[in-house]
């Protein structure tokens, strides 16, 4: 056996070893271009092609086959953290005026400080938003259009609270004895 075969099989098993240790994707694409490597030493190749072919389909195998691979692998992955909230709602306690600097939201019991989207939208207490990222530690957000609590004039007037019949009756009855 040559000298070369026999570095580009403990090449490939080496790039085994480290892709089934570490199962991140990172060196499988290396023991497919060990393996071609082999096949050229086999074929008494020069080393200089035996090289070109172990980097060309190293590189092919990484840009091709890497975006398909990563998919499928972490599809099932668990976003944690931070990461888990992007794509969630959260209500705004404290009117959100990215000018001012304020703004703070819960989600899930947990507050937050929240920036909006948009840095000339001012966003009141009470309306519903989707985070859609995190800069640090505040969330960055979004009022979402189907849970909006302003008029539809967009004028940022706070909406009130509902209210029972009982107190539908008094306030029509205190605005009757004026």
């Amino acid at each position: 056996m040559s000298e070369m075969m026999i570095f580009w099989l403990v090449l490939l098993i080496v790039a085994i070893i480290v892709e089934v240790a570490t199962m991140g994707l990172t060196s499988i694409w290396f023991a497919g271009g060990a393996l071609v490597a082999i096949l050229a030493a086999l074929l008494h190749l020069p080393v200089f092609v035996q090289v070109l072919l172990f980097f060309l389909v190293s590189l092919l195998l990484l840009f091709f086959t890497r975006p398909v691979a990563v998919r499928y692998f972490n599809k099932e992955r668990v976003r944690t953290n931070v990461e888990s909230m992007v794509g969630r709602q959260a209500v705004v306690t404290g009117e959100i005026d990215n000018i001012q600097g304020t703004g703070q939201v819960t989600v899930s019991g947990q507050e937050w400080s929240a920036r909006s989207v948009d840095d000339n939208l001012r966003i009141p207490v009470g309306n519903v938003v989707n985070i859609v990222s995190v800069s640090g530690v505040k969330l960055i957000v979004r009022v979402d259009e189907q849970m909006q609590r302003v008029d539809p004039d967009g004028l940022n007037k706070h909406i009130p609270e509902p209210m029972s019949v009982s107190q539908m009756e008094e306030l029509e009855s205190r605005s009757d004895l004026q």
